[in-house]
Parts: C-alpha cells; structure tokens; sequence
C-alpha cells in the first residue's frame, strides 16, 4: 500500500476540516465516497442462485428439448415444479432480503467528521476527498487517509492483513478503511474514497472469511449427491438400453425427465426458504441475521462462550471505591480526576472517573492507552502541579514494573473482587519520562510506586440470568472469558445464576501451556479471567479440536478473532463496528432475550427440515426402485411413469406439503443424526411403497393392458400406480408428523392436525383433477373403474398396516445393525 500524501499548508487550519461549500464542490467533482454498502446478496445474485442450480439447467434443457418435439404440456409440468419452488424461494428470500436491509441500516457504521471547526456524525456516504474524520476506540475507519495532528491510536488491521497484531499509528502514518481504531484517538484526512478505498469491500472482506457449513447443510449435500449419483447410473443404464431398442427421441426425453426428478432439486430450494423463514421471524424478536444458515446453527451450540464486559454485564461501569496505599484519599482522587481529565483516549472507566471525581485537564508530555492486550494505561505529566508517570491498569500487569517493595494491598483486592468488583491499581514515577522506545514502542519505568487502588461495580444485565440458566437447561456449556480479574468475573457469574462449583483461570496461568494441556483446561473450566483476544480466539479453537459447537458472543473490538474463529459469532448492537462486522447475528437493542428463540427457532429448522429430507429421499427411493425394478422384470418400452405423472406426484407430496411442514415445524431437541434417523423413515417407507406398487403396475400390464391393448392403453396402469403413489405419499406426510398415538411408528407423536389436514386438501386436489376432464387429460391420467378404485384403496390400508409394523418392529435396525431409538 504506497503510502498517500498531503500537501495542505497548515495542521490546524486542517484540523478545522472543510467548510460545507468545498463540500459541495468536491461532490460535483465526483469526489465523494459514494459507494452502496452492500448488507447480504444482491436481487439479481437470489434469482441467480435459485434458478440456474446444476439439476434446474438439467430440467430446463431437457424441458427446452420437449418444445422442440411438441410436448408442450410435458415441457409445461416438468419445468412448472422446479419454477414453482424457485418462485416460493425467491418470494421469501427477497421478502426477507428487504426486512434485513431495513434492520441493517441500524448497525451501519458512522463516521464523526469536523466541518467548519465544528465536529459532525453523518453517514459514511456524504465523506468527501479532503474531510477531517475523528476515530474513537471501536470505531471503524470508513475511508484511507492519513493520521493529522498529534493523536494516536492502537488500530486492527485483521480483516485487511490477517495479522491480529495491533498497529500503532500517528501523525502522518496512512489508515485504511476495513481496519478498527482500538485504544486511543485521532483524526485524519480522507484520501481514497469510493471505489477507489477498501470500505466498499469490507462487508464482503468480513463475511467471506466465515463459510460454515452446518451440518444439516452437510447431511442435504450428502442425500442431493447420493441421488445424483443414483439419477445418473439409472440414467446410463436407460441410454444403454435405448440405443440397443432404438427408441424414439420423444420417449428418450420423456424418460430423462423423469429420472431427473429423482434428484430432489426442491430440497435445497426448502433449505433456503426455511433459513429465510427464520430471519424474518427472528427480526421480529430482535436479532438481525447477518448469514443465512445462522439460525439453524444455533441448534447445534453444545457451548456458548460469553465476554463479559458488554455483553454479560452492561456497557455501563461505575466508580464504587478508592483505597489509597502510599499517599492520602484525596490525593489519590485528585490525581485520577486530572486522570480523567487529562486523558486523549477516553473509554468507559475515564468516563466513570469524571463522573464520580473532580480533576482538572492538564497537558501530557507523553499517553499509552489502554489496550486489551496490555491491560493499562499511562500518562506522563510535566507541570509543577502534576509531574511523573501515572499508570492505571491490571495489578497484575502492573507488578513487574514496580519497585521490590511495593505493596499492593492483595487483600483489598481480594476483597472486592470477590464481591464482582472490578479492580485496577494505580502507580507513580516522579521522574517525567517518554512511555515510548526509539521504535515507537510502548515502555514503562521500572521504578513505579503502588499509590492506590480503584474498584468499579458491572450492571448486569436484567434478562442474563434467566437467559443464562434456559441454556444452562438446555444442556449448553458456559464458558464466560473476560479481560478482568477471573475472581471478579466469577462473582459476577454467580450473580447471573451459574453455581458456586464453577472454576477459574488467569491467562498468565495459560501462557506457556501446550495446545493438549490448553485444551483440557479450557474443557474444564469455566471462568476466564485476564484473556488477551488471542487467548479467547484459541480457547475457542481448543473447543472445537474437542469436537464441541461453539458459538460466541462480544461486542469490543478485542472479540473480533474469537468471533470469526466461532461457529457462530453473536454480537451486540451497541458493540464496536467491528464486531457487528464480522458477526453472524446482531442482537438488537442488546437484548439476551432474543438468543433462546434464536436457539428454539433454530430447532423449528431443523425439525421441519428432517421432515422433508425424510419424504424427498422416501419418494426419490422408490421412484428410483420401481424404474428400476420395472427395467430388470420387464422392459424399457413399458417404462412406469410419463413426466406429467412424475410431477403430480412430485407436487402433491412432497411440492406443496413441505412449504407446509416447514411453517409448522415444532421446537423440540432434534435428531443428532439426522441421516441416520431419515433412513430409518425413508428406507422402509421406499421399499414396501416400492413392492407393493411394482405390484399393482405388474398386476395391471398382465392382466389388462397385455390382454387387450386396443381396449386398455398403458396409460391405464401407469394412472392406477400412480393413484397408489399419491395416496402413500400423503399418508406418509400423517406419519412424518402423526397427530395420534395411533399414526406414531416413523416418528414422535406431534399432535398437530395441521399436516394431516393439508393431506386431505392435497387428496382432495387430486380427485378434483381427475373429475375435471380438462385436468385430468392434460395430466395424462386415465378414467379408472370403481372396482380400480376400491382394489387400490385397499392396497394402501395394507401398506399402511404393514408399514406401521415395520416400523415399530425396527426390523430395518436389528437387520442391518444400526443402534435402536
């Protein structure tokens, strides 16, 4: 990155920023930063994604083919299912799309710019080349420019570079937008902006670093795969046999349009309809959605990892006590007022300080602030008033720069971190030295004397306690890391409802540790105190090298690598732009309610996800068995289904119905092994379904289409098969969610009526067709006798019987050795 120059005459002229003319004229100049921040896909990337998938391409060419030949009706039907799901899909996913667009203008980032010597918060926007942007700690830096003045900050270039390294950065030094101010102050000159800086990149930059795959998302790659795999053997093996009959085109097309379909092309369509489902729905409780497949991944979290400050406790602390070591209470207090006062960088513990004590702002010769990584900060002061190096920070990280017999008074700060205070240790130097190195970097004397210590009290959250025993209910870990005291986080922790039992850990007990013995201790303990970011970030990645779910929840910059790291990054409103950046769900308002309903909605997912994988893969196995079967006992030429059958099999069991099923799915703890657990539905459901309509389609050929083929066309017993079909297909929708004990063989009891209803209305539309002439000749299907009618009805009584005993029996279990239950 070449480094960018100014030429403007004088520092504090440019430090009164522009004046709202040369705004304007700039603007015309086309020198403003006018760049759309981009919240989630584009409309035409959804209608993109949704029509042009690998098994749609198959359907719509061999459906182009079909105009080609005439059959019109056959194009008409075999295209209309997969463009009716496309359509539903993009329906919800662009009705979602604009909720979230909406929702999402609430954690896009400003910018603080000074205009007229007069400071101004807009939208990123309205910058133009030339502005004077002021950065704060968390905030984003929206455009490049070059630091201006004599502030200085700490900035996180990990979503530009990778590196997770602070990087120091003053006067004259360039910024870049996609980076993060994280300690201290400054202002800077906007230099790129528009396309021509990182910031329209860097919502793009912060998501594409986290592509998780959950594993509902691997179990449907894996059944889609498996019926390619199957559509294309089937496929090679008809192309085979019709080259040796030599069929005609028509019959060829026909026959590849059916097999297609048993690729369940719907099945992914319904996994993008019910994510978008999801964020709608839980845009309304106060979460906003940032990655579809979120939601859903929230079922699986087996561990939830909590920072504290922000996201446990409020962004709010409050100055509770002093206790003075070496000099008086109010010289202790004065000095931390003038602190206060004095300091550049400001940050919820100065602002506490100001509050509650009176200083004075006095000029500083020389400021480290406080970063998450040091865990203190400095000041050098050079008055006769006030003279010295003043430190505040972690008592901890302050010991080794005190003199041998500095006191610190461990029993006071035993005392009140015990009671869930937050504790920091003030020290001096009389001598007014630089508090940094010939290479800029930060330096503490090593004659600092212990003057005083300094407690603050967290608030609490009002809804975590009763957020944080629901997951604990729920079977969730809690793993609560802080950059604080771990007896000050513990205290707070039982507080917040966890037990007394609960243990705890210093990050300087984890330094030197190896990975194995990270590993244990982060699956052992429960508190975490005095975290760097690059503690958090591998305490999460020893968790999942445990094989455990790990979702995370910050809301500081110091959260961003554990949160990308995460299977699920969680975020709160009020949290620094980089952590809203990143995340995979912004809780709004702050609210912790939102995160069990996320975690319910999540279940609702999967549920009704298990459902429909269970009828895909049943009507695709025996689709699959009976084309199969048919080919070895019979021939090609007496091929079961014609594409319009095919399809209105397709859209009364498993089209219509599972928009349904996905609605109503219930919350409840999921199959862990959802594939395991769809076989056991789909592999007794395919066969018998599969036996018993070879039956019937065999029955029909032998005794009343071979007999007299000028009186009964195949025709006649493809429509009593496929009436068999329909009717198993929709009692396969009562027993995925049966509504009495009496249906209960497949799956749990639901108690739900709703999917047995629209059973009935999907039975009822195909009795309408077949009563409508029009209908029932555009479909293809036959007029069949009422003793036809009363043979397969009971047919599917037995199938039904038999099946349900199947079930219950779990002979599929004990035949080929899978674990019952």
């Amino acid at each position: 990155m070449e480094a960018l120059k100014t030429d403007t005459p004088s520092v504090n002229e440019r430090l009164r920023g522009l004046t709202e003319q040369e705004v304007l004229k700039r603007r015309e100049q086309g020198q403003g930063n006018n760049v759309r921040i981009q919240t989630g896909r584009t409309y035409a990337q959804i209608v993109f994604q949704n029509f042009f998938t690998f098994i749609n391409c198959i359907l719509f060419g061999i459906g182009f083919v079909m105009v080609l030949l005439g059959l019109y009706g056959d194009a008409f039907v075999s295209v209309g299912v997969v463009m009716l799901n496309v359509i539903v899909s993009l329906v919800q996913e662009t009705r979602a799309k604009r909720q979230l667009d909406k929702i999402a203008l609430l954690t896009r980032p400003k910018a603080t710019v000074i205009r007229d010597g007069e400071e101004k918060v807009i939208d990123p926007s309205e910058i133009v080349i030339g502005d004077m942007i002021r950065a704060d700690s968390g905030d984003q830096i929206v455009v490049d420019g070059v630091i201006v003045g004599d502030g200085e900050m700490d900035v996180d270039e990990s979503l530009l570079t990778g590196e997770s390294d602070l990087v120091s950065k003053k006067e004259g030094d360039e910024v870049f937008s996609g980076s993060f101010c994280v300690s201290g102050s400054a202002t800077y000159e906007a230099q790129k902006v528009g396309v021509e800086s990182f910031a329209n990149k860097l919502t793009i930059t912060a998501r594409q670093f986290r592509i998780v795959r959950t594993p509902l998302q691997k179990d449907i790659n894996l059944v889609v795969r498996l019926l390619l795999a199957l559509a294309t053997v089937i496929g090679i093996l008809f192309i085979a046999s019709f080259a040796i009959d030599g069929a005609t085109a028509k019959r060829i097309v026909q026959t590849a349009a059916v097999i297609a379909g048993l690729v369940p092309a719907g099945l992914i369509l319904m996994t993008a309809t019910s994510y978008a489902i999801g964020a709608v729905r839980m845009s309304g409780k106060g979460a906003l959605v940032q990655r579809a497949n979120a939601v859903e991944s929230m079922s699986n979290v087996d561990v939830l990892c909590l920072d504290k400050t922000g996201t446990l406790t409020a962004n709010r602390i409050n100055l509770a006590e002093v206790h003075p070591l070496t000099i008086s209470e109010e010289a202790l207090k004065s000095a931390l007022g003038d602190y206060a006062c004095s300091t550049r960088a400001g940050n919820r513990t100065s602002e506490a300080l100001k509050t509650g004590l009176e200083g004075q702002s006095r000029k500083i010769l020389d400021e480290i602030p406080f970063s998450s990584a040091r865990k203190w900060s400095a000041l050098t002061f050079d008055e006769e008033a006030r003279r010295g190096v003043y430190v505040l920070g972690a008592p901890e990280m302050i010991l080794p720069y005190l003199t041998d017999d500095a006191d610190i008074a461990q029993a006071q700060i035993d005392q009140w971190s015990d009671h869930g205070m937050r504790v920091l240790l003030v020290a001096h130097s009389l001598n007014p030295v630089m508090l940094h190195d010939s290479l800029g970097q930060p330096r503490l004397p090593k004659d600092l004397h212990a003057i005083g210590l300094v407690s603050f009290s967290d608030e609490l959250r009002p809804e975590a306690k009763e957020t944080l025993e629901g997951f604990m209910k729920a079977g969730i870990r809690l793993k609560i890391i802080s950059g604080d005291n771990p007896h000050t986080v513990a205290a707070l922790a039982k507080q917040a409802g966890l037990t007394d039992d609960i243990r705890a850990i210093s990050g300087t007990e984890l330094e030197g540790m190896s990975a194995s013995e990270v590993g244990q201790i982060a699956q052992d303990m429960t508190i975490f105190g005095r975290i760097t970011p690059q503690q958090k970030e591998m305490l999460v990645q020893s968790l999942q090298d445990h094989h455990h779910y790990v979702a995370m929840i910050g809301d500081g910059v110091n959260d961003v690598l554990s949160l990308k790291k995460a299977h699920i990054g969680i975020a709160m409103q009020s949290g620094s732009a980089a952590t809203r950046g990143v995340a995979d769900i912004v809780l709004l308002g702050d609210s912790f309610a939102a995160l069990p309903k996320a975690f319910m909605e999540g279940q609702r997912i999967l549920n009704g996800m298990a459902d429909i994988i269970r009828l895909f893969l049943a009507r695709a196995f025996y689709a699959a068995l009976i084309i199969i079967g048919t080919a070895i006992m019979m021939n090609t030429r007496l091929f079961p289904f014609v594409p319009k059958h095919a399809s209105l099999l397709t859209l009364l069991t498993v089209g219509f119905p599972t928009f349904g099923l996905a609605a109503w799915a219930h919350v409840g703890i999921p199959e862990h092994h959802l594939v395991r657990s769809t076989m056991r539905f789909a592999i007794p459901a395919a066969l018998l379904t599969a036996a018993f309509g070879m039956g019937i389609y065999f029955y029909y050929i032998l005794t009343i289409y071979e007999p007299d083929p000028g009186l009964y066309t195949l025709g006649f017993a493809r429509t009593a098969l496929t009436t068999f079909l329909v009717c198993c297909g929709l009692v396969l929708i009562v027993f995925t969610e049966p509504p009495t004990p009496l249906w209960v063989a497949g799956d749990e009891l639901s108690g739900d009526w709703r999917p047995t209803g629209l059973a009935l209305l999907m039975f009822a539309t195909f009795i309408l067709i077949n009563a409508v002439k029009p209908l029932r000749v555009f479909f293809e299907l036959e007029v069949l006798r009422v003793t036809d009618y009363i043979f397969i009805a009971t047919i599917v009584l037995v199938w039904t019987v038999a099946l349900r005993s199947v079930w219950r029996s779990r002979l599929l279990e004990r035949f080929i050795g899978l674990p019952e239950g």
